[in-house]
């Protein structure tokens, strides 16, 4: 189930990515796009959690402090990265979240530290920068550093996300004050640059980064709570192929065989990641069974 929460997280993000680029084409400024992103989520959490009389009061205020900060931070660093970058440069560097996660599992993750994991991820990495190819020039470093600061910030919010699953925080509520975060961090952009000009082509986009966002954001919550951190880091680069298909079907976008190539080890990454999860939760059934008899 991990594995098929981390899927749909990654095909709800390529969904918001693709409203995204579709929003600031019809006139959205980035302040929009990213109060868009936090507000749906906002209003439809706090309708529900009223309907269903649940407790806003989070279990653990820290841990949400640090997703916060780490996320929105993570989150505004990419879009400078996206401003200054070419678009295939800014989106490797922001998914470099899982090799920093890999990083810190090699280093200090103990019991959760696996080499077959940890090269499933590096796996992964390589096959995004196949289909992505980034190149930096001279006066874009940093910019690119900026990028790199997203992926390692992201990493540093999946694992408080991780921390957050593990002392029985509901999704829904890490969804919520994340949202809340998003949609206060956007006021300083719109008291800056004002409310833009979207078009109602533009407010539909809108409307669809708010829904993707919402959903992708409580799969991937779901799934950083369940299990191995990375094979969810791992799962996570299939977002790269959803994208690359929402790509051809609505931007005609050409994908040459090194792409293809690229997909193919992102997908291998995943298998490889799922085989692994898929041993080690059949040995533990069997080593309990013994356990019984």
């Amino acid at each position: 189930m991990q594995a098929l929460w981390m899927l749909l997280a990654s095909l709800m993000f390529a969904i918001m990515g693709s409203c995204v680029k579709l929003a600031t084409e019809h006139n959205a400024s980035l302040s929009q796009v990213v109060l868009f992103r936090g507000l749906p989520s906002v209003v439809l959490l706090l309708v529900w959690a009223r309907a269903a009389r649940q407790s806003i009061v989070p279990s653990s205020w820290k841990l949400h402090v640090w997703r916060n900060v780490a996320g929105v931070s993570s989150m505004w660093l990419g879009f400078f990265a996206l401003s200054h970058l070419p678009l295939a440069t800014a989106t490797s560097l922001t998914y470099t979240s899982p090799l920093f996660i890999a990083a810190w599992m090699l280093g200090w993750g103990g019991a959760q530290r696996d080499m077959v994991r940890i090269i499933s991820v590096g796996l992964g990495f390589l096959g995004v920068i196949a289909v992505l190819r980034p190149s930096i020039g001279d006066d874009q470093w940093l910019a690119a550093l900026l990028g790199l600061g997203a992926g390692g910030a992201a990493a540093v919010a999946m694992m408080q996300i991780r921390e957050l699953g593990r002392i029985g925080e509901p999704e829904w509520r890490t969804v919520l004050f994340f949202s809340c975060a998003v949609s206060l961090s956007s006021a300083v952009g719109l008291f800056a640059e004002g409310w833009g000009g979207a078009d109602a082509t533009g407010y539909v986009a809108l409307t669809g980064i708010g829904v993707a966002g919402l959903f992708g954001q409580l799969a991937m919550t779901r799934a950083f709570g369940l299990g191995s951190a990375l094979l969810t880091a791992a799962l996570q680069y299939t977002t790269i192929i959803f994208a690359a298909v929402l790509g051809m079907a609505f931007w005609h976008d050409h994908l040459d065989e090194i792409a293809w190539v690229g997909m193919g080890l992102i997908i291998a990454a995943g298998l490889l990641s799922i085989w692994r999860t898929m041993r080690e939760t059949r040995a533990g059934s069997a080593a309990k069974k013994e356990k019984q008899a």
